[in-house]
């Protein structure tokens, strides 16, 4: 291969960005995003059809809970293998499985025959894993992508994107799911375009952001730091020219390639240390993704009935309601990205898990005075019919506690939105040394889909249990998060991904939680 081969394809990918980190780098981590606006849109169109599922196959609660939960088990599957997959093939590579397992995921669960009755289940549950899978390895390959083709002063608003996205996947499929139940006239389970209920087509939609996905990940280049370990020097210098410019590349492409250890093929036994004891620093990632996780994201809100209704909303106006949550989340994603590169990494972190530990706490101690609700014209027990027939006690949160709760279970979102959710991708992308990245980012991936299905799957025990008990324990958990963050976790923050080896403790007797202080 000639040294200049190479060039003109790399540019005509970046386009006319000349000044290193411009355009041509969004654009290429917008392209890498993607993958995170799958993520969010698989993750949550399955909200708007548990009930015509749960109709349409004849099925129970329990089973009807597995269905839904088990794409998390493939999502933790596929990110504990894309890193390691991504080391041998390319970071590229895996992005256009990831878009394929998308679209297969989109058709399968959308064609899942009802008439074939628990067969038609297993199919749709299949299918769903399918799609599991697809998340993991997205959760995976965008942020290690992004972080090898940013530069170190624009790597963290970059790498937010990877939050925007998903939180823009979730509303997404939001709109859609409202849009499509709004054209059907019974409802989620009644047939539109060519016979299909409106529940298949939620599904089926996914299939054009998957194929969006996959033709445009043909027009970025492959991660330098993996041409670099394939020994593609003339490629890898082409595409850090257009990165980087032309300004000390040959300095550049010597930290990259001394990092990378070239001759030594990457595997899961890199992730220990000289003396046997697995790296601080891989033992910090792990912990980031599952308190990410334990602090309740993904549950806070299974309650958001009662907070709204008593706060004045019914349930006809879910769709306003949801529509805040979520426009919420989106304004505050964007507040990360404007300040992640500004005040850092940990700050942001620190001020979240303060935020979070609080507002927390306030939904709890609002719970507390969770009373029967009262039907206003005989002031009798109001009961909500379940789908089993059985009845379930309505409550309500009494005089101003609705609206304080309703207020703090919406700054949760804030505290959240603002640090721990787009902050943790940033970090988890950027803060493995380059010889093991891949292998680092799947096992804290693999640890927080895991730590996810954990909170998801006890909730509903912690809910019949107690919901302040609920409540106060993830606040727990966004405590034990500051004081995490505080004594380990390092900041990085304007550093090259090479820097990273010593803040890791690679090559260095150091431990990296000693480094960061």
């Amino acid at each position: 291969m000639s040294e200049g081969g190479p060039a003109p394809e790399v540019e005509s990918i970046y386009g006319d960005d000349d000044d290193g980190g411009g355009k041509g780098v969004i654009r290429i981590a917008s392209v890498a995003a993607l993958g995170g606006l799958l993520f969010g849109y698989e993750t949550a169109v399955i909200n708007g059809a548990t009930s015509a599922i749960e109709q349409d196959f004849d099925i129970n609660a329990a089973t009807l809970g597995f269905a839904v939960a088990s794409a998390l088990l493939g999502a933790a599957a596929g990110a504990l293998s894309a890193g390691r997959i991504s080391d041998k093939i390319g970071r590229l590579k895996v992005m256009k499985i990831a878009a394929v397992l998308f679209f297969i995921s989109a058709l399968g669960c959308a064609f899942a025959p009802e008439s074939w009755g628990a067969g038609g289940l297993a199919v749709f549950v299949f299918f769903r894993v399918v799609g599991g899978l697809a998340v993991g390895v997205a959760s995976v390959i965008a942020p290690a992508y992004i972080a090898e083709t940013s530069p170190a002063r624009l790597r963290g608003r970059l790498g937010s994107l990877q939050q925007l996205a998903i939180v823009l996947g979730i509303f997404l499929s939001f709109l859609i799911n409202q849009a499509l139940r709004g054209l059907a006239e019974d409802g989620a389970n009644s047939p539109l375009w060519f016979g299909l209920d409106a529940w298949r087509w939620m599904f089926l939609m996914m299939a054009i952001p998957a194929v969006l996905y996959g033709v445009l990940s043909y027009t970025i280049p492959e991660s330098p730091r993996f041409l670099i370990s394939q020994q593609r020097m003339p490629e890898a210098r082409a595409v850090l020219e257009r990165l980087l410019g032309e300004r000390n590349l040959e300095i550049t492409l010597d930290r990259i390639r001394s990092s990378m250890d070239s001759e030594h093929k990457p595997s899961w036994k890199d992730l220990k240390s000289p003396a046997g004891k697995i790296y601080p620093i891989v033992w910090i990632g792990l912990f980031l993704s599952i308190f990410q996780q334990a602090v309740g994201i993904n549950v806070v809100f299974y309650y958001s009935n009662v907070l709204w209704e008593a706060a004045g909303f019914d349930e006809s106006q879910a769709f306003l309601t949801s529509t805040i949550t979520s426009v919420i989340n989106i304004v505050t994603t964007l507040v990360a990205i404007a300040l992640v590169d500004r005040v850092g990494r940990k700050p942001l972190l620190l001020v979240g898990s303060i935020g979070m530990t609080i507002t927390l706490a306030v939904v709890a101690v609002c719970f507390g005075q969770l009373a029967p609700k009262l039907d206003p014209a005989t002031g009798e027990q109001e009961f909500k019919v379940l789908s089993d027939g059985s009845h379930e006690m309505l409550q309500t949160l009494p005089g101003a506690w609705g609206w304080i709760a309703l207020i703090a279970a919406n700054g949760f979102v804030v505290f959240f939105g603002m640090s721990w959710g787009p902050v943790v991708w940033v970090l988890l992308g950027e803060m493995f040394p380059n010889r093991f990245r891949g292998a680092a980012l799947s096992l804290a991936a693999a640890g927080q889909w895991a730590a996810n299905w954990t909170i998801t799957m006890t909730f509903p025990a912690i809910k019949d249990f107690s919901l302040v008990f609920g409540y106060f324990m993830y606040a727990a958990f966004a405590l034990l998060s500051f004081l995490f963050v505080f004594k380990f976790v390092p900041e990085t923050k304007g550093k090259t991904l090479e820097e990273m080896d010593a803040l890791a403790g690679v090559g260095s007797d150091e431990p990296a939680a000693e480094q960061a202080r």
